[in-house]
């Protein structure tokens, strides 16, 4: 596994990036272009013209200034300083060719081609991230699909590879011949032939979930079919069979359909990037209509980015497999600490800081994880962890060595019926309490005991939240129990067992916090203490100051480093994180979080480990 150090990506120096290439006003498009398969738009002046003889790049003034000879279909592209890259199928080989547009050289370089995907290619469009990284959606008449990363030879992102590399594969429906990716909100549209127009989600790190935008009848209102997009500020457009140009605009969750125009279209080209500048080709030349476009619903806020700098070896079990991790510290040499992860259809996992797989205690369907070190039971002193086993209803007690080596320890009864989540909390005289909650939202606080050479469980109180919890984390210094109620918002209460379990709200869904809330930890620094929480609705990461009044102190996402092959983390289930000096980019600690999708390529769930450091300088923590 590849440890090289990853940078930091900081997502408001990347959307002062974005706006580089200057467009300018709506050019005219040339008559001499008029014969032309394929069209875009070039920053700064210009067009690329594509037709089955050659790609061509044509100044303002409609005079070819250079061609690469292929017999190409499907164009897009994206602005880059200097030019564009563009990509384009060339029809002979079946292979997506990425080509580099310098405009004031008056050049065009065709860059490696990507691997053959093993599929006829009917559709191809482009995609760039928040990262500023740059993809391309490969598409089959069939419905299959790939998505892969371009490599920086013709990406705009910094932290590209050198190659091509295959992201994910994912399904698409049959019959898609044209397709369009609106940057800003991370949506794929698809136009499926026979039905009407899809929106996916562009991003790799989550699943492909579709939205319907138009659908023919008897699905929808859509009366023919389309046979170009192009994306329009919180919208898209499209040209339908009989030439009318069709638009949508976001509302919400929803899409709204506006009058369509009847202009006997037969070609659509966007003048710029997400902007309401499009041509039209009619019979009579080309026409840059004037839509009076409002912009739709706007694009999620950018958050800041921070690379993973290791991940671990995935799990043994496809799908929903991995869940909660921990983090065990060596009491000498923190280089030989341990991560302890749950497989929710095996057991647990125990890694090392190099993300190798070290154990496997086949325990059983465990969900959650949490660990407390240096537990006193009279004379007697124990580093433990604890997690929850799912089909006995019970506590599994885990015991650690001094190498970091665990045995299951006991079995611990609940009286809950369907258990869930769990976390620990190390009191004030060295003992050990958890705290375990059910599905239905009653949580059972106990009191780990031992007596004559056993573990047991002492139950201390109840209480219950309205809805599902599963995340919850007890901090040890201030005494307080931080209790994520999924669909609701996070609380806090008095972890100490001779209190009332009293709930504040801290922070409703909403803003911040995304359904689902789920994993959380805090993080001891030499001045203040944070608390991270998984906001699973956004797959991002809020964190707040662990002492009231519990201000928000930003929230970021866990991006892709594809200089060494790690993909980003989404839909995290559990996390936990450490200020322990654990050496090299983990000096001031790590987080590790649960991956939901693993990628690049496909493959089973894993956990990523990020530096403190990063997290800190990406959002300006003491």
């Amino acid at each position: 596994m590849n440890k090289t150090v990853s940078p930091i990506l900081n997502a408001v120096l990347l959307a002062c990036s974005l706006a580089a290439p200057a467009w300018g006003a709506a050019p005219t498009v040339p008559a001499t272009l008029n014969d032309a398969e394929e069209l875009a738009a070039l920053p700064g002046g210009g067009w690329l013209a594509l037709d089955k003889r050659a790609l061509r790049l044509v100044g303002a003034d409609g005079r070819e200034r250079a061609s690469l000879p292929l017999r190409g279909e499907r164009l897009d592209l994206r602005p880059l300083d200097g030019g564009a890259l563009a990509i384009v199928v060339d029809a002979n080989a079946e292979r997506a060719l990425p080509v580099r547009i310098d405009v004031k050289a008056g050049t065009l370089r065709a860059l490696p081609v990507l691997p053959d995907t093993g599929f006829g290619i009917e559709a191809a469009c482009l995609y760039r991230d928040a990262q500023q990284l740059d993809y391309v959606f490969l598409v089959a008449k069939d419905g299959q699909a790939q998505q892969w990363l371009l490599g920086s030879g013709g990406s705009g992102g910094s932290g590209a590879s050198n190659e091509h590399r295959l992201v994910r594969r994912l399904a698409l429906p049959s019959g898609v011949e044209t397709c369009r990716v609106d940057d800003a909100h991370g949506t794929l549209f698809a136009a499926e032939e026979g039905m009407g127009l899809w929106a996916y989600g562009a991003d790799a790190e989550g699943p492909p979930a579709r939205t319907p935008v138009a659908l023919q009848a008897p699905h929808g209102r859509l009366t023919g079919e389309l046979t170009a997009l192009a994306v329009l500020p919180g919208g898209v457009a499209a040209i339908d069979d009989k030439g009318a140009l069709l638009t949508w605009k976001r509302d919400g969750k929803r899409w709204r359909a506006l009058p369509p125009r009847q202009l006997g279209a037969q070609q659509l080209v966007a003048l710029a990037p997400a902007s309401d500048k499009l041509a039209v080709r009619t019979k009579q030349g080309w026409q840059t209509p004037t839509l009076a476009w409002k912009a739709g619903s706007a694009p999620p806020k950018r958050l800041p980015i921070v690379l993973p700098r290791m991940q671990t070896e995935p799990v043994a079990q496809l799908g929903d497999a991995a869940d909660d991790p921990a983090i065990w510290v060596h009491p000498t040499d923190p280089a030989k600490s341990r991560i302890l992860g749950t497989n929710k259809k095996q057991g647990m996992l125990v890694y090392d800081l190099q993300g190798r797989q070290m154990q496997l205690l086949a325990a059983g369907r465990l969900n959650n994880v949490d660990l407390r070190q240096d537990v006193r039971f009279g004379a007697e002193r124990f580093d433990l962890a604890v997690a929850t086993q799912r089909d006995e209803q019970a506590m599994v007690l885990f015991a650690i060595d001094a190498n970091g080596e665990l045995r299951e320890a006991a079995r611990l009864p609940t009286g809950l019926g369907d258990i869930y989540g769990t976390c620990l909390l190390r009191t004030p005289e060295g003992g050990l309490d958890a705290f375990v909650n059910d599905k239905d939202g009653r949580y059972e606080h106990y009191q780990i005991t031992r007596s004559g050479g056993q573990f047991g469980a002492k139950l201390a109180r109840t209480f219950k939240l309205a809805s599902q919890p599963e995340g919850c984390v007890a901090d040890d210094r201030s005494g307080l129990l931080f209790v994520g109620e999924e669909d609701r918002g996070l609380w806090v209460t008095s972890a100490r067992a001779d209190q009332p379990a009293t709930l504040k709200m801290v922070m409703p869904v909403g803003e911040w916090l995304h359904d689902d809330v789920e994993g959380m930890g805090i993080y001891h620094g030499a001045k203040h203490s944070y608390l991270v929480v998984s906001s699973q609705g956004n797959n991002s990461y809020v964190v707040f100051d662990a002492a009231a009044p519990f201000a928000v102190r930003g929230a970021f996402r866990v991006g892709l480093d594809a200089v060494n092959g790690i993909d980003g983390a989404s839909e995290t289930d559990g996390l936990d994180v450490t200020s322990a000096n654990l050496g090299g980019p983990f000096a001031r600690g790590m987080l590790v979080v649960h991956d939901g999708y693993k990628r690049m390529p496909d493959g089973a769930q894993n956990y990523k480990a990020v530096a403190w450091d990063d997290i800190a300088r990406a959002l300006q923590l003491d």
